[in-house]
């Protein structure tokens, strides 16, 4: 150990470069995970007065995992609401529904990202508690409190929409809070289905002693949540919010250490190799190979823990920064509070650590193997060939990621970015472990030209790259990386810019379109606004045999809109093991089951649904439910005189669905470019340094031959540019097979015939950027060795 800490100390210069690439990496990984944990979800204020919270049972999804919750039905809840009214200790029990309600002024939708589940009864208040601060309860159908915060008067009438449409309601009161509350009757109207129920403590009351009592009383009808599992209970909106900001991070955090795993790997694989002559020294004087390795392996998890220290303390740093950048991008739950807990440090230290420890694995098999002898020769003579375990690793690398590259233009729409990104990864490792063959030749072609001048350096400059390949690709590997991302990414976005509007254009052509213009859905007013065209009605139900979750559209196509029948894509049956003429029991979102016959099984089609049954039989069941957008043929008269609605041909509706989620898509995409270009950036610099620095004695022998400084400083810009050329193009290449799958998919996919395209402004500036970078680095040690040397 002392051995190890004092190499670490004497060679700290040769460390620096996987110091800070351990660094910037753990950084990076414990500020996504310290964001990630601060965006769990939490107890809603509107719950925050309550003891506990009744649920009904979970059902399931296809795969087996937990979703929704199966309402209980009006003759179910009444019973368990008599049943817990009477627990000791219990204060109120309060039938908690939610529905979609919000205010209308000068004829304009107010904007309420919540407004899907504004509406409640007025039970619902005192769950907080929201005290009124005016007025009275609501106690007819058309009375309404509302948050005293809307400027509404008491006594004043107030337009509302619901599902129903625009109606008008009185006000009677407001409250020191958000919502709309309704009579309990009206309330039960808009969901008739139970859902939640909430129970407030009695003064005085011990919970623990009540939630065992509820519990008794609830049994297998449903689970008893206190506490922090109240935070279960989330508006759509907000879980919509924390779903993208979870699905950024974590494609933050996977490319970090990705990038982190590559680069580190590759920079201790160049320290090790510049330290032949050393580890042959130690061999000659009686160091045993494993002693050789366990040195390596020491000195790679010091500097794994120092980088990792280091790395958390500037990840918590950051944290309010990136947690800044994602409210700005609005992907965040409201008011959000960056916390620091310990399993994020522990995570980016053992990941710090390992990759430290694993990248130097590599290393230390052939630090091991350096014979005796070798501290006679130079560091690099035995630097020059592909191993048989090399050739063998890359040649199956390479197999695997044209495999996934290929994959990529077959896969369907929710896998192929993932399948491009991972068929990228693979073929980026590929190329640095296949590297060594190439750039010997690469290196003497693009050196020809300058050959003819008479000048020694690009003589230098090729004897360098084929003296020295692996030391030569351990440069090239980071340059892959950054430009292959940057291609990767940029090349995505720009694709699908063009690919997916086109294709849904394609889908509408002739059609005009009504969409929700600042309300969350359609409401029957408008539909009955658009009388022709389809107006899918959606709804979460559950086929109660497996207790499966269902998304059923209500359709009034004359083709499926018979009462009693549904009609189902091959998925969906397979999954429920059905067949044409069979009789599925569903459970409706009121609670109530309906025997359902499958009289079609088609094709899968996203545009017609996988569990279609007739549209009234949804609004029957789900009074609260908002309808999609209406699609209105070229021969009918589509309308938006209803406010609340906008309309759009082909052509701008598929623009603006496509810029629904562009803002989002170019974000994550940029991030996730600055993140991989500006890491490998730093790690090229770095290598180009560390480089630099082991050839001091180099310099000497040049400069003793006549060498002069400018002479010297521009051989070494010319390798490093000639390096950053060679990766560069590698990492176009890599990346394109991918691109071109992925364009090939969205092609087929949406019959829009889109090519491939790529951000030419993008890859320049990658590529400028690594160079500059390189360049500057190399240069200024270059300068300091050989000031160095002069004094």
């Amino acid at each position: 150990m002392m051995l190890i800490l004092a190499n670490v100390r004497e060679r700290w210069s040769s460390f620096l470069g996987a110091f800070i690439a351990v660094l910037v990496g753990v950084a990076l990984i414990t500020t996504t995970l310290v964001i990630y944990d601060s965006a769990r979800a939490t107890t809603q204020a509107r719950y925050e007065g309550t003891a506990a919270m009744v649920l009904p049972q979970q059902a399931l999804d296809v795969d087996g995992s937990a979703e929704d919750r199966m309402p209980w039905s009006k003759g179910e809840a009444a019973p368990l609401v008599a049943g817990l009214d009477q627990v000791p200790g219990v204060g109120d029990v309060v039938v908690d529904r939610s529905f979609y309600a919000q205010a209308f002024k000068n004829g304009e939708p107010v904007t309420d990202e919540g407004a899907a589940e504004s509406g409640h009864g007025y039970g619902s208040a005192m769950m907080a508690p929201y005290e009124l601060v005016s007025g009275r309860a609501p106690h007819s159908g058309r009375e309404v409190v509302v948050d005293d915060a809307l400027g509404a008067a008491v006594g004043s009438e107030l337009t509302v929409n619901i599902a129903e449409g625009r109606k008008p309601f009185t006000v009677v009161g407001t409250v020191d809070g958000p919502g709309f509350y309704f009579s309990e009757a009206f309330a039960a109207q808009q969901q008739p289905g139970v859902r939640a129920i909430g129970l407030v403590a009695a003064k005085g009351a011990d919970t623990g002693v009540l939630v065992s009592a509820v519990k008794k009383v609830v049994g297998d009808k449903g689970d008893v949540v206190t506490g922090e599992g109240r935070a279960e209970l989330q508006p759509w909106y907000i879980e919509h919010k924390r779903f993208l900001g979870v699905q950024l991070i974590s494609a933050m955090a996977l490319l970090g250490l990705f990038t982190t795993v590559f680069v580190v790997a590759s920079m201790l694989v160049l320290a090790t190799g510049m330290r032949r002559r050393e580890i042959g020294l130690l061999r000659s004087i009686g160091a045993s190979p494993q002693q050789i390795k366990r040195m390596i392996l020491g000195e790679a998890g010091v500097v794994g823990l120092l980088g990792s220290i280091a790395g958390c303390a500037a990840g918590v740093a950051a944290a309010p920064l990136l947690r800044d950048i994602l409210n700005g991008l609005d992907v965040t739950p409201p008011d959000m509070r960056v916390t620091v807990a310990a399993w994020p440090l522990l995570t980016g230290c053992a990941v710090g650590i390992g990759v430290s420890v694993i990248g130097a694995w590599t290393a230390g098999r052939k630090a091991a193997a350096v014979a005796p002898i070798e501290a006679l020769l130079d560091s690099r003579s035995t630097n020059k060939a592909m191993s048989r375990g090399r050739w063998t690793a890359g040649l199956a690398v390479l197999g695997a990621g044209a495999l996934l590259a290929g994959g990529t233009a077959t896969s369907t729409a929710d896998h192929r970015i993932n399948m491009a990104i991972f068929a990228t990864m693979i073929l980026i490792v590929a190329a640095a472990l296949l590297t060594p063959a190439f750039i010997g030749p690469v290196g003497r072609f693009l050196t020809a030209p300058f050959q003819r001048g008479g000048s020694a350096g690009p003589v230098l400059i090729r004897a360098e790259l084929v003296a020295n390949p692996r030391r030569a690709a351990s440069l090239v590997a980071p340059v892959i990386a950054a430009v292959g991302f940057a291609v990767l990414l940029s090349g995505m976005v720009e694709t699908m810019r063009v690919a997916y509007p086109a294709g849904e254009a394609l889908k509408v052509t002739g059609q005009t379109i009504v969409t929700p213009d600042g309300t969350p859905g359609n409401t029957d007013e408008v539909v009955a606004a658009n009388p022709v065209g389809k107006a899918a009605l959606p709804t979460r139900a559950f086929a109660t045999k497996d207790q499966i979750v269902l998304d059923v559209l209500g359709s009034r196509d004359q083709r499926w809109n018979r009462p009693g029948e549904a009609v189902l894509g091959k998925h969906i049956a397979s999954d429920l093991g059905v067949k044409q003429g069979d009789s599925v029991p569903v459970r409706f979102a009121d609670g109530a089951t309906v025997t359902l016959r499958i009289s079609q099984i088609l094709p899968d089609d996203p545009a017609r649904g996988d569990f279609v049954v007739a549209r009234d039989l949804v609004r029957a069941h789900d009074p609260a439910a908002l309808t999609d957008d209406i699609f209105v043929p070229g021969d009918a008269q589509a309308s938006g005189a209803v406010p609340g609605t906008a309309l759009h041909d082909a052509a701008e509706y598929a623009l603006a669905d496509y810029q629904t989620d562009a803002k989002l898509t170019d974000s994550l995409a940029m991030m996730l470019i600055v993140i991989a270009v500006g890491y490998s950036v730093v790690a090229v610099a770095n290598s180009m340094a560390m480089a630099a620095h082991g050839r001091r004695r180099d310099f000497g022998v040049m400069k003793s031959a006549g060498g002069t400084d400018r002479q010297l400083l521009l051989t070494a810009m010319g390798e490093t540019v000639l390096i950053i050329v060679i990766g560069a193009a590698f990492g176009v290449l890599v990346t394109l097979p991918p691109l071109a799958g992925m364009a090939s998919g969205l092609s087929q996919a949406n019959s829009s015939g889109t090519g491939l395209h790529l951000s030419t402004g993008t890859l320049t500036i990658a590529i400028l950027g690594t160079l500059v970078a390189a360049v500057l680095a190399g240069v200024a040690v270059t300068a300091k060795t050989l000031r160095r040397q002069a004094a």
